[in-house]
C-alpha cells in the first residue's frame, strides 16, 4: 500500500498558489488516468483531510492499493493527518510519497528523492516531526527563489568604532534576513504570473505523469525519467 500526500493549504484563498502545487498535482493525477477518472475526493473528518482510495494495476507487477490525501490541517500541521492515516493503515514511512513545492529549485524543475532534510519546507518539517523520521519519498516541484543580494547592501565601516560597526552590521543582517523571509512567505502564497503560468502548468502535468510512472515501473525509473538534470 502506498500513501501519496499532496501538500497545500485548504480553502479558496490558497487554491492556485505556489504552495498548493501538491494539491494541484494530485487533482491532475485523478483527472489524467482512465482507471481513476470516476474517483472523487471524500472529506474525511477522522483523518482531517480530503482522501481518495484507488487500485493501480501495473502491467508487470502486483496490484497496488493507493491512498491519496490532501491535508486540511494547513501546511504547518501537515504531519498530523499523515501520522493518523499511516498509523491506522500501518503504512511504512518508505511507502509514503510527499508531493511538495520547492523554493530552492528553479520554476518548472522536479527532483524525486528519498530522505534528507526538509530544505526549510514547513509541511515537510511537520511530517518529519510527526513520523519521527525523514525516510520517506519526496516529489519536489520547483517554484523558484526570490532574488536577494544582502551582502552588497551591508553598511561600510563608520566612525563609531569597530564594536559599533559590528552591532550595526549584525542588526542590518537581521533586518535583511527578516525581509528575505517575508519575501519567501509572499512568494509561496502568491499565484503564478502570466509569464510563469506555462511552466507551472507543464510542471503539474509532469508531476502527475511522474506519480504514474513510479506506480507503474518503480521510483528509480521515475527518477531517471523526470528528475531535472
Amino acid at each position: 500500500m502506498k500513501l501519496i500526500v499532496g501538500l497545500g493549504n485548504p480553502g479558496g484563498k490558497y487554491e492556485k498558489t505556489r504552495h498548493n502545487l501538491g494539491f494541484l498535482v494530485l487533482d491532475r493525477f485523478l483527472r489524467d488516468f482512465s482507471q481513476v477518472q470516476k474517483t472523487i475526493w471524500e472529506d474525511n473528518k477522522k483523518f482531517k483531510c480530503d482522501i481518495s482510495q484507488i487500485e493501480w494495476q501495473p502491467k508487470h507487477r502486483n496490484l497496488e492499493k493507493v491512498i491519496l490525501i490532501k491535508p486540511k490541517t494547513y501546511m504547518n500541521n501537515s504531519g498530523l493527518c499523515v501520522e493518523l492515516i499511516s498509523s491506522f493503515y500501518k503504512i511504512n514511512p518508505s511507502d509514503i510519497w510527499i508531493i511538495n513545492d520547492e523554493i530552492d529549485l528553479p520554476l518548472g524543475s522536479m527532483k524525486i528523492r528519498f530522505g534528507g532534510g526538509s530544505a526549510g519546507h514547513k509541511g515537510v518539517m511537520s511530517i518529519m516531526s510527526s513520523l519521527g523520521t525523514e525516510k520517506f519519498w519526496r516529489f519536489r516541484l520547483g517554484i523558484g527563489h526570490p532574488k536577494r543580494n544582502e551582502n552588497s547592501r551591508l553598511p561600510k565601516t563608520g566612525t563609531g568604532g569597530q564594536a559599533e560597526f559590528r552591532i550595526q552590521t549584525s542588526d542590518r543582517k537581521r533586518k535583511f534576513k527578516n525581509r528575505g523571509l517575508k519575501k519567501i512567505d509572499e512568494l509561496v502564497l502568491s499565484t503564478f504570473s502570466e509569464g510563469e503560468f506555462g511552466k507551472a502548468r507543464e510542471l503539474i502535468k509532469r508531476g502527475s505523469k511522474a506519480i504514474a510512472e513510479a506506480l507503474e515501473n518503480g521510483l528509480e525509473k521515475a527518477m531517471n525519467r523526470f528528475n531535472t538534470k
